[in-house]
């Protein structure tokens, strides 16, 4: 496998402040690399230095002949009045014609080429920037936070491709089942320095921990020969018979492997203020309509909402979810019907727009401050500080010096420490790390207010989401599956609608005569496509598995081989046992690959079945 690039012995300050200093890193063809660490880490910064945006201090970047990056930044790089077309063609080596065909494969139609890219929601921006990206043909792409605000369809899409691209790219995210489902390598940006680990996220994180624990042991052994050496030179220094071995044990320190085992990051642990007591009922929404002057977006919502009720609201990004998130935490009146608070209660309302609305002049502090309730302490205040990534004199800085990843952080605080009956948050998650997000998942689970909650994060919706409501066709309803089967029905597509009775035939019987016999026909050939579909699905999920099996099985026996040889036929350790244990770790990735597939496709097979049984009873 060639090499693409090669990062050597980098080092970048800003300031006192360095964020990384004598790394490296290489990235080969083929290569799909996973970047993580802390916010202020450097990832963003290291991005621009390999695009020559920004520069090292020290170190060098040996580039591949030939190699071509692209860049996909956080940032938007259309023109103002451009149109999607004139915006994936600018820059591209591609003609249009094999563009729009490429972009059909993230769900781009010719009515989406025509509209100013402005106008169109943030999935589809999304795809047409991922678009004109591979209209360059870049043998590596530098991705930058690609699925802060996509709507579950366009990060499924994005998913698929990424999942099937050839090329090498270098992927900036801080979703753990994107990188999980996308990536074979990670590159971890942390204390100043890189490391680069074979395998998805999940190998990365047993990987830490085996080589922190292998680490910690070896230095308590050399921390213990210490000592010995230490208590010889102590008792025995002044004694002339043996003064001269006491100095040279000395010396055997300063020969001695020095090891150093880096400080485990804090974990992050975020405690939200429990809600002031409040009624039975937090939010009622009778008969509501919703939209923008002439503009309706949905019709006829109705719910009830009640202390400890965790709603996740899905739907495509356009649909309506912050719409509706709007209407609920009083930003936006209903054109009909009405949007009631519940006795004694009270919500607290988190976007990425609501950090407009802080004062530039206020610190951190003082920011935080102004919106907690008053029996929140000053301590409590500090603590959830600390845990959004506001350490130390942090809390200090006047908000007109934060970046907007920063300030969203703060009107995060604003709205956890409001004690509010019911939190209302609209992708809460952008901006934060893992550590973070798994803090806040954590408290937002036991949370016991009421939740109204629309993210992107998979992990997070699952987790905390006990009812979800679909937003689709302008109507709002609860989804009568988990949230699991519903990501399901959207990545591979519902293969039959269940109808409610009654509802094909609603109208005139006079009128309905002739339609009738046409539905029953087109229902007919609904139930024989779909009953072929699936059937022909589950045969290759049969093949697939007995192959899986196989493999599986073959994995198995050649690391018993390769143990064997590793240990020698008297259970001596091999010569080239450096050359065994990188061929077992290789055998092992696959290995745990293939159980991987093996148990998606098993999930898939058993989901099926149970599609094909309703089916057959439907119809009949």
């Amino acid at each position: 496998m060639d090499n693409l690039l090669q990062f050597q012995n980098g080092a970048k300050a800003y300031g006192a402040k360095h964020l990384f200093e004598d790394a490296s890193f290489s990235v080969n063809e083929g290569e799909h690399v996973g970047v993580i660490g802390p916010n202020g880490a450097g990832k963003t910064t290291l991005f621009k230095i390999l695009c020559e945006e920004e520069s090292l201090d020290d170190g060098r970047i040996i580039r591949a002949r030939g190699l071509k990056l692209g860049y996909l930044a956080q940032h938007d790089t259309w023109n103002e009045g451009e149109t999607v077309e004139q915006f994936v063609e600018r820059g591209s080596s591609l003609p249009i014609w094999e563009l729009k065909s490429l972009g059909r494969g993230l769900g781009l139609e010719e009515k989406h080429y025509e509209a100013p890219i402005a106008s169109l929601s943030g999935g589809y921006r999304m795809r047409a920037k991922l678009l004109r990206l591979i209209g360059t043909e870049p043998n590596l792409m530098l991705l930058d936070e690609p699925t802060n605000y996509l709507d579950l369809e366009t990060l499924l899409v994005l998913e698929k491709f990424l999942q099937g691209y050839a090329g090498a790219f270098l992927l900036i995210s801080h979703d753990r089942e994107f990188l999980r489902r996308t990536t074979d390598h990670i590159l971890e940006v942390e204390a100043g320095d890189m490391t680069k680990y074979n395998g998805n996220i999940d190998d990365y994180f047993e990987q830490k921990e085996l080589l922190r624990s292998q680490l910690e042991a070896r230095a308590l052994s050399l921390a213990e020969k210490r000592k010995q050496v230490l208590d010889f030179v102590a008792r025995f220094g002044a004694k002339a018979t043996k003064a001269s071995q006491a100095q040279s044990r000395l010396k055997s320190l300063d020969r001695m492997e020095s090891i150093e085992v880096k400080p485990v990051p804090v974990t992050a642990r975020i405690r939200i203020p429990p809600p002031a007591r409040a009624g039975k009922t937090v939010l009622a929404m009778d008969a509501v309509t919703l939209g923008y002057e002439t503009k309706t977006v949905l019709e006829g919502v109705n719910l009830r909402l009640g202390a400890g009720d965790h709603l996740a609201v899905v739907g495509l990004n356009g649909a309506g979810k912050s719409t509706l998130l709007k209407a609920i935490a009083g930003r936006l009146a209903p054109k009909a019907g009405k949007v009631e608070i519940g006795f004694e209660s009270t919500l607290a309302f988190f976007n990425q727009f609501v950090a407009e609305e802080l004062r530039p002049d206020d610190t951190v502090f003082q920011a935080m401050e102004r919106k907690a309730h008053s029996d929140v302490r000053p301590q409590d205040i500090l603590d959830l500080a600390g845990s959004l990534l506001f350490s130390g004199d942090d809390v200090k800085k006047p908000i007109r010096v934060l970046s907007g990843g920063e300030r969203s952080r703060v009107a995060l605080g604003q709205v956890l420490l409001q004690k509010a009956s019911c939190l209302v948050l609209d992708e809460p998650t952008n901006h934060l790390d893992f550590q973070t997000v798994e803090a806040l998942t954590q408290s937002l689970t036991s949370f016991a207010g009421a939740l109204v909650i629309v993210s992107h994060d998979r992990s997070f919706v699952r987790r905390i989401g006990t009812k979800i409501l679909e937003i689709s066709g302008g109507k709002a309803n609860l989804y009568p599956g988990s949230y699991d089967e519903y990501v399901w029905s959207i990545e591979r597509g519902a293969f039959f609608t269940l109808r409610k009775e009654g509802e094909a035939s609603a109208g005139p019987s006079a009128a309905s005569g002739a339609s009738g016999g046409e539905n029953a026909r087109s229902d007919g050939a609904l139930y024989r496509e779909t009953r072929k579909n699936l059937d022909k699905r589950l045969r290759q999920l049969d093949t697939l598995i007995a192959n899986l099996d196989k493999k599986m099985a073959d994995g198995i026996a050649k690391l018993e081989v390769l143990n064997a040889k590793l240990h020698g036929a008297n259970g001596e350790p091999s010569p080239d046992a450096k050359a065994t244990i990188e061929e077992m770790g290789k055998v092992q990735t696959a290995l745990s690959t293939a159980e991987e597939e093996w148990i998606a496709a098993v999930e898939e097979k058993e989901t099926l079945g149970r599609d094909l049984e309703k089916l057959k009873e439907k119809g009949g």
